[in-house]
């Protein structure tokens, strides 16, 4: 199929929309990116319900946003992170979360649980990590062998690794990952379905997770630990303006967060492995790739596909005035393919750790847990278990596989694998 005529996207003489969620049903259109970055890299998308914004394709615009707070706003008053306007569309009963908000606020949020992801909390985590990893692994043993068919890698391995860990750092136990893995999708799933049957189902969900939140809140204040929730309610004792509503705001950021980007940067690392069997033995031959590889396949999946900023004043941006009150959307899984930034861009090289020869240093640095006062609190983790997952993983069952095409979640914000068919 020709991405740049089929309905949804276009050449010059059609349109392209990018919100459409059924434009990522197969995949991310890549080939309708790489048309944007040469043809129009600061592209006006109309909405249908809504006013339009300003798509960046280009991996320096998109770091020109990340770094400019004061132009471009992430506060919810201003609409928020998303497409759509969260001052218009979010729960009143939820206030604005780290992620909506813009400095000092921001700043002072995020400091409240920087301590649960320093390098030495994260050296104490790796056996904890490596052992959760190798109980998976046994239990898909005893799965496909009791079965004789393929089994679901997202169902078996990488939904409950990434779940588990994060339960692991609300000091939780591991038995509650299903309610934290089945909130996360209804969070993020609101085009899908089949994640989101409706608005009463998501109310549930936030109610659930209220009730929650607030229980371990109350465990907290009795009985503190190292875990990020005593370090949220150690910080309200020390004077940070947190209500209740806030705190909800910020464990649903967690939630999601300490999910949707293990998880779908694990399998379609899997996939991707797959598809570049030279890169795949090489991985296997020699360990010290772990950390390239890491790098590389959140760099080739980006899990998170957009960001949006609000502009706070009339600003140029590659030619286009872009008017105070205009939302722009930041694509980072074209600007982590931009041919200005990464040579062979589309090809997935575990061995890749520079920038093209020309490019800006900064410019060398993928996208993939976003830029900026923004970049993703919890990526050193996150690339933690990716090494480990792969290590391990390849160890034990040198002969994974998937088998079949993922089954793909429907959404313009996440790239996600609902799942994935494997043997070994």
């Amino acid at each position: 199929m020709d991405l740049h005529t089929s309905p949804g996207t276009a050449d010059q003489g059609g349109t392209i929309d990018l919100k459409n969620p059924d434009l990522y049903v197969q995949g991310v259109p890549h080939e309708t990116f790489a048309w944007l970055r040469a043809n129009d890299p600061v592209h006006w998308n109309p909405e249908v319900d809504g006013a339009g914004f300003w798509a960046l394709t280009r991996h320096e615009d998109i770091v020109q946003v990340s770094t400019d707070p004061e132009t471009f706003s992430s506060a919810r008053a201003n609409g928020g992170h998303r497409i759509f306007n969260e001052d218009e569309a979010a729960d009143p009963s939820v206030e604005a979360s780290m992620i909506s908000m813009d400095p000092p606020h921001h700043v002072d949020y995020r400091r409240m649980i920087m301590g649960g992801f320093t390098p030495p909390r994260l050296r104490d985590m790796e056996a904890g990590i490596r052992a959760r990893a190798n109980v998976l692994i046994d239990a898909m043993i005893v799965e496909q062998a009791a079965s004789g068919e393929p089994i679901d890698f997202v169902a078996s391995f990488s939904a409950p690794y990434a779940i588990q860990t994060l339960a692991e750092l609300f000091g939780v136990s591991a038995a509650d990952g299903d309610k934290l893995f089945e909130w996360s999708n209804a969070v993020v799933g609101e085009d899908d379905p089949e994640l989101r049957s409706s608005q009463d189902y998501i109310n549930a969900c936030i109610q659930e997770m209220a009730i929650y939140s607030m229980g371990l809140w109350q465990l907290r204040e009795q009985t503190p630990g190292d875990d990020l929730i005593s370090m949220l309610v150690r910080s309200a004792k020390d004077g940070t303006d947190l209500p209740m509503q806030r705190y909800l705001a910020t464990f649903i950021l967690l939630v999601v967060a300490g999910n949707e980007t293990t998880r779908n940067s694990i399998t379609g690392g899997l996939i991707a492995l797959d598809q570049n069997p030279d890169q795949r033995a090489a991985l296997i031959a020699d360990a010290s790739l772990l950390p390239h590889a890491a790098q590389e396949i959140v760099r080739y999946i980006s899990p998170v596909m957009h960001m949006r900023r609000t502009a706070t004043r009339d600003v140029a941006i590659g030619g286009k005035t872009i008017r105070a009150g205009d939302k722009v959307v930041m694509w980072y899984g074209s600007g982590n393919r931009d041919e200005a930034v990464f040579d062979a861009p589309d090809q997935f090289d575990i061995r890749r750790t520079a920038p093209r020869n020309g490019a800006p240093a900064a410019a060398g640095r993928h996208l993939g847990f976003g830029f900026g006062q923004h970049v993703c609190l919890g990526q050193r983790l996150a690339e933690l278990q990716l090494k480990v997952a792969f290590e391990t993983l390849f160890q034990r069952l040198p002969n994974l596989k998937p088998v079949n095409a993922p089954r793909r979640l429907r959404s313009n914000f996440i790239n996600g694998i609902k799942s994935q068919m494997v043997t070994f």
